[in-house]
C-alpha cells in the first residue's frame, strides 16, 4: 500500500485575497481520503494561522480528526470557536461534535450539545446512540431510540446495529427477539448485510443454535455472515461444527477471506484435526494468504500445538520480513514442546539479526529459566536487560519474574523483586503469595495477605486462590476455614477458579463432607471444577466416588483429556479393567486418545490392570512419543517384573534420541529393584550422575536403598544411607525395615524405626511393619508393647479389604466378613477349594499369621482373610470363561499367593500365568530361588480361570493401593 500523500501547504501558492474556500475544502477532503488525521489537523492549524475559518464541509472532517486522534483540547477550541457563528446550527457540524466527544469518552459534553441542536436527523441521532454503545452507557442508547421514535424518526440500518450491540450487552434477549421482529418487517436483514450480522453477533451471546437458526433462515448470506457464525462457534468452543460451517461454505461456492481461513487454521488447532489443517494451509496458499503474517503465525501455532514443530519452523523460516510476533511465537512454539534449548538458540538469533525483544518476548521465554540448570542467573541476566531498555515497570513482565523467582523457590528474590515496585497491583501481591505458600511458608504468606487490607490494597478471588496454596494438609484446616470466612464476610465474589481452590482446599484437610457441600451447592461448576473435584477424590483414594462423580460429569457437561486422565487414574486404582475400557472406547470416539498424555495414562492403565499387552500395542502404535511414554512403559515392565524389557526399553529411548528425566530414573530403578537386577541397577544410579548429569532427589536415594534391600545386601543399604549427602526420606528406611524381617535383622529394626516415627509420627503402618517383624521372631511381649503404644496414640492403620466387580457392582471384603448377603455360600466355596487344592499339595503357611494363638485359631483366621474370600465370591458369581479380576489394598500375604496359585491349577484349566514382581517383597522370601524363572515364564494353563490383582501403591506400612501381583487366567486379557 502507498504511502499517505503529505501536502506541504506553505508551498502553495495562494493571492492575495486567499485561495478560494473549495480549495481548501478540496484539499481536507484529500486528506480525509488518505485517513491522514495528523495532516489534516495540520492543514486546519495553518488555515487558522491566515484567519480562514472552515466551513460545513471541512469541519465535519477536521472534527472527525481530532477525535479519532482523541485531541479533546483541539476539538473544544474547534466548538468554541463555532459557538459564535451560524455553523453552530449546522445539522452536520453539530453531529459531528456529538461523535468526536462520544470518542474521546465525554458522553456528558456529547449530550450536551445534542439537546441544544434546532434540527435532529436519523445520523444525529445515530451519532448519539452509537456514542452512548462505545461508552458503555447501553440503558441510554436503548431509550434514546425510543424517543428518536417518539420524534417522529424511523431507525435505519445504522441504528439497528446499534441497539442490537446494547441489547446484547443488556443480556435482554425478549427486546433482541421484538428488535428481529422489527428488522424482518422493515426488510432490514435482505437490504443490509450488517444487521444481519449484529443479529447473529445478538443471539450468539445466549445460544449457538438460536444463531445458527437466524443464519439458516436469511436468503443473503454473504461472507461477512458466515464468518460471524463460523467465528461465532469457535468462540464458544464449538469447533467441529464451526469447521463443519466452514466447509459447507466452501461447497456452497463461496470465496472465502483472510478472516475465515483465520478461523478455520485456529479451529483446526483447537479441535486436533490435522489432515483438514493441512488442507486449509493448502487452501490459504491457493488464495494467495500464505504471506500474510496473521495466517503464517496461525499456523505456525497450530503445527506446534499439533506437535509439529518441523512444520512451524519451515514456515517461519520461509517468511523473509519478521516482526517480533512472528518471532514470538516460534519461541512459544518450541518452549510448549519442551525444546528448551532451542527456544534459547533461538532467542539469541534473534538477538543477532537485530530484532529487540519486547515485552511479550520476556513474558514467554522467562518460564524457560525454570528448566534450566543456571536457571536463577539467567533470571537475573533478563532483569539486567529488561533495566536496561526500560521495561522494568511493565505489569506483565515484573508479575513474570516474580513467577520465575517463586518456581525457583527463591523466596528471597521474589521478596525484594517486590519490595522495589513502586507501586504492586494486586496480581503482584498474589504472586508473592502464591510462592510463599508453594514453598510452605504459610505465616509469611498470610502476614502478606493481612498487609494488603492494612494498606486498603483490595484483594480479589485470585488473592483468595494464592493465599488457600498454603492450606494443603488437615494441620491447616483451621486456616482454610478463616479464609473462607473472609472470603463471605468481605462480600469476595466466589466465581468458579475461587470455588474450585476452596473445595480443594477442604479435600486436601481432609473435610471431604464439607467439600462435597460446597460443590453440589455450586450452580456455575465448569469443566474445571469437575475436574478438580474428580482428582481430589482420585488423590484420597476415592475411586469409586470419583468414577461415579465421572459419570455424571458426562451427563451435563463434555470431558476434555484432564478429565479423562483423572477417570483412568480411579480405574488404575480400582484395577478395574472393564471400566477402563469403556473409557478407552468413549476417548477413542471423542478423539481424546489423540492426546499424548491420555494415551500414555491408558499405557499405565492397562498394565496396572495386568494387561500388559494391551499397553505394548497402544505404545507401539503411538504416532509421536515423548519422555513420558518412554518413562510410563519403563515403569510397566518394572510393576511386571520383566526387568530385561524395562531395560531394553531403557536403550531403545537412548536409541531413539529421547533423553532420560529424573523420573525415567525412578522407573528404571525401580523395575532393576522388582527384578532383582542389582549390579544394573547401581550402574543406572551412576550413569544418571556422571553421563546425564542429574542431581539425585531423595526418591532416587529411596530406590538404590530399595534395590539393595530386596537383593539381600542388608549392611550395603545401610552404608549408603549413611553416606547420602541429604537426610534420608521415610520410604528408604522403611525399604530397611522391611528388609529387617527377612533377614532377621531384629536388633537394627528398633533404630530404623525411630528413625521413621520421627519423618512419620502419625503413620501407623510403621508401627505395624515392626510388630510383624517381632512377631515373625515370636517376641510377643514386644509385639504387644507396640499394639498398645498405638492405642495409646490413637493411630489406626486401615484395615485390609480385598474387592471384586460383579456385573458393574463392587463388592468388598474384609478379613473374617460375615456381613456379605451369600456369605453362606462364600465360605462352603472356600471349604471345597481348601480340600481341592490340599489334594494338590497345598498347605496353609501359618507363618502369616502375626498372633500369638493356637495352630488352630491361626489356621481359621488364615482361611478367612479378604483374598481367600474375594476368590471364592468371585467363582461363584462369575460363570463361563471370563476372567476375575480381583484387587486389595494392602500387600497380598504368601499363604495366599500360594493359595491363588493352586486354585489357578484346579481341573487343569489353561490360563497364563504372569507375576506382576517376581520379588513381590523382601518379606516373602518364598518368592525367591528358583520360583522367580517359573513365574517369569510363561505357563501354559487352561482357558477360563481367574485374574487375581493385588493393588498396592505404597509399601503395606501405608496401606494405600498400588499393584503388587497378578494371575491371568483367560486367554482373550
Amino acid at each position: 500500500m502507498e504511502a499517505p500523500i503529505s501536502l506541504n501547504l506553505k508551498n502553495l501558492p495562494f493571492s492575495r485575497k486567499q485561495r478560494a474556500t473549495h480549495d481548501w475544502d478540496s484539499i481536507v477532503k484529500h486528506q480525509a481520503k488518505l485517513k491522514n488525521d495528523n495532516a489534516i489537523l495540520a492543514t486546519y492549524t495553518h488555515m487558522e494561522s491566515l484567519h480562514i475559518l472552515p466551513n460545513t464541509v471541512t469541519l465535519p472532517l477536521i472534527l472527525k480528526a481530532c477525535g479519532n486522534l482523541n485531541s479533546i483540547e483541539l476539538g473544544k477550541k474547534i466548538h468554541n470557536d463555532v459557538m459564535n457563528t451560524g455553523l453552530i446550527n449546522d445539522v452536520r457540524v453539530g453531529t459531528s461534535l456529538v461523535d468526536f466527544y462520544c470518542k474521546c469518552g465525554r458522553l456528558e459534553e456529547a449530550r450536551y450539545v445534542f439537546d441544544a441542536m434546532r434540527d435532529r436527523d436519523v445520523v444525529a441521532w445515530n451519532a448519539m446512540i452509537s456514542g452512548c454503545v462505545e461508552c458503555m452507557e447501553f440503558e441510554e442508547a436503548v431509550f434514546l431510540v425510543m424517543e428518536m421514535q417518539r420524534d417522529g424518526l424511523r431507525p435505519n440500518a445504522r441504528t439497528m446495529v446499534s441497539l442490537l450491540m446494547a441489547t446484547g450487552e443488556l443480556v435482554d434477549l425478549g427486546l433482541g427477539k421484538e428488535i428481529h421482529g422489527y428488522c424482518l418487517r422493515n426488510g432490514f436483514l435482505e437490504l443490509n448485510a450488517h444487521v444481519g450480522t449484529s443479529l447473529i453477533g445478538f443471539y450468539l451471546k445466549f445460544d449457538v443454535r438460536m444463531a445458527y437458526d437466524v443464519f439458516k433462515s436469511m436468503n443473503l448470506r454473504n461472507i461477512v455472515r458466515w464468518n460471524a457464525m463460523i467465528n461465532g462457534y469457535f468462540d464458544k468452543g464449538y469447533y467441529f461444527e464451526a469447521l463443519d460451517l466452514f466447509v459447507k461454505m466452501l461447497m456452497n461456492g463461496l470465496r472465502c477471506d483472510l478472516v475465515t481461513i483465520l478461523i478455520a487454521i485456529q479451529a483446526c488447532a483447537e479441535y486436533g484435526c490435522f489432515k483438514l489443517g493441512m488442507q486449509v494451509h493448502q487452501l490459504a496458499m491457493k488464495c494467495d494468504f500464505n504471506r500474510d503474517l496473521y495466517i503464517v503465525n496461525a499456523l505456525m501455532n497450530m503445527y506446534s500445538q499439533f506437535g509439529c514443530i518441523e512444520f512451524a519452523h519451515v514456515l517461519f523460516q520461509s517468511v523473509s520480513t519478521r516482526d517480533v510476533a512472528l518471532w514470538n511465537s516460534m519461541l512459544s512454539a518450541y518452549i510448549e514442546s519442551g525444546a528448551t534449548d532451542e527456544a534459547v538458540a533461538l532467542l539469541r538469533t534473534m538477538r543477532l539479526e537485530g530484532i529487540r525483544p519486547d515485552e511479550r518476548t520476556i513474558v514467554i521465554i522467562l518460564p524457560v529459566c525454570v528448566d534450566l540448570a543456571n536457571g536463577l542467573r539467567n533470571g537475573r541476566s533478563l532483569h539486567a536487560y529488561v533495566v536496561k531498555c526500560g521495561m522494568q515497570n511493565n505489569v506483565c513482565i515484573r508479575n513474570a519474574f516474580l513467577n520465575l523467582f517463586g518456581e525457583l523457590n527463591c523466596v528471597e528474590y521474589a521478596s525484594k523483586f517486590f519490595a522495589e515496585t513502586k507501586i504492586p497491583d494486586v496480581l503482584s501481591w498474589n504472586m508473592l503469595i502464591l510462592a510463599l505458600a508453594r514453598n510452605e511458608l504459610r505465616g509469611q504468606a498470610w502476614d502478606l495477605f493481612m498487609k494488603m487490607s492494612e494498606l486498603h490494597v483490595i484483594p480479589n478471588s485470585h488473592t483468595i486462590v494464592s493465599i488457600l496454596a498454603a492450606c494443603n494438609d488437615k494441620s491447616f484446616l483451621e486456616l482454610g476455614r478463616s479464609i473462607h470466612g473472609y472470603v463471605i464476610k468481605h462480600g469476595i465474589e466466589i466465581d468458579p477458579p475461587l470455588h474450585t481452590a476452596l473445595t480443594e482446599m477442604y479435600m486436601n484437610c481432609s473435610d471431604e463432607a464439607t467439600a462435597e457441600v460446597l460443590f453440589e451447592r455450586f450452580s456455575n461448576r465448569d469443566l474445571i471444577s469437575w475436574n478438580a473435584m474428580i482428582a481430589s477424590y482420585v488423590k484420597n483414594n476415592e475411586a469409586e466416588k470419583a468414577l461415579f462423580l465421572f459419570h455424571r460429569l458426562i451427563l451435563n457437561i463434555e470431558p476434555n483429556a484432564v478429565t479423562i486422565i483423572n477417570a483412568l487414574s480411579s480405574c488404575t486404582s480400582l484395577a478395574n479393567l472393564p471400566e477402563g475400557q469403556c473409557l478407552h472406547a468413549y476417548a477413542t470416539r471423542k478423539s481424546l486418545v489423540s492426546d499424548l498424555a491420555v494415551a500414555n495414562t491408558f499405557i499405565s492403565m492397562y498394565s496396572r490392570c495386568g494387561c500388559m499387552k494391551y499397553a505394548e500395542t497402544i505404545f507401539k502404535a503411538l504416532p509421536k512419543r515423548n519422555v513420558v511414554s518412554w518413562n510410563a512403559m519403563i515403569a510397566c515392565y518394572g510393576i511386571h517384573g520383566r526387568g530385561y524389557d524395562a531395560m531394553l526399553a531403557f536403550s531403545k529411548m537412548l536409541d531413539e534420541g529421547f533423553i532420560p528425566d529424573k523420573i525415567t530414573f525412578i522407573s528404571a530403578l525401580s523395575s532393576c529393584s522388582h527384578s532383582g537386577f542389582i549390579e544394573k541397577g547401581l550402574q543406572l544410579y551412576q550413569s544418571m550422575i556422571r553421563d546425564f548429569k542429574i542431581t539425585p532427589e531423595p526418591v532416587h536415594y529411596a530406590c538404590v536403598v530399595d534395590l539393595l534391600a530386596r537383593g539381600g545386601r542388608f549392611e550395603q543399604a545401610w552404608d549408603f544411607i549413611d553416606s547420602m549427602p541429604i537426610a534420608p526420606i521415610a520410604s528408604a528406611w522403611r525399604s530397611l525395615l522391611g528388609a529387617c524381617r527377612v533377614f532377621s535383622e531384629t536388633k537394627h529394626a528398633h533404630t530404623i524405626f525411630e528413625k521413621l516415627i520421627e519423618l512419620e509420627p502419625t503413620n501407623a503402618g510403621n508401627y505395624v511393619l515392626l510388630s510383624n517383624i517381632y512377631a515373625a521372631a515370636c517376641q510377643w511381649s514386644e509385639v504387644e508393647k507396640l499394639r498398645k503404644l498405638l492405642r495409646e496414640k490413637d493411630l489406626r492403620k486401615p484395615p485390609g479389604k480385598s474387592w471384586v466387580s460383579v456385573r458393574n457392582k463392587i463388592h468388598y471384603f474384609t478379613a473374617g466378613d460375615k456381613l456379605h448377603p451369600q456369605c453362606d455360600k462364600i465360605y462352603r466355596k472356600l471349604e471345597s477349594l481348601l480340600s481341592s487344592i490340599k489334594e494338590r499339595g497345598y498347605v496353609p503357611d501359618l507363618r502369616w499369621v502375626l498372633h500369638d494363638e493356637e495352630d488352630e485359631e491361626k489356621f481359621e483366621r488364615l482361611l478367612s482373610h479378604s483374598e481367600k474370600l474375594a476368590i471364592a465370591f468371585g467363582l461363584i458369581s462369575i460363570k463361563g470363561g471370563a476372567p476375575i479380576l480381583i484387587t486389595k489394598n494392602l500387600r497380598i500375604c504368601g499363604d495366599c499367593h500360594e493359595f491363588g496359585k493352586h486354585v489357578s491349577k484346579l481341573d487343569e484349566k489353561t490360563a497364563y500365568i504372569n507375576e506382576l514382581h517376581a520379588r513381590m517383597n523382601v518379606g516373602q522370601a518364598t518368592m525367591f530361588g528358583d520360583e522367580i524363572q517359573h513365574l517369569m515364564n510363561r505357563i501354559l494353563m487352561q482357558d477360563g480361570g481367574f485374574i487375581l490383582t493385588f493393588f498396592v501403591r505404597y509399601d503395606d506400612s501405608i496401606g494405600k493401593p498400588q499393584v503388587t501381583r497378578t494371575w491371568y487366567a483367560s486367554s482373550n486379557v
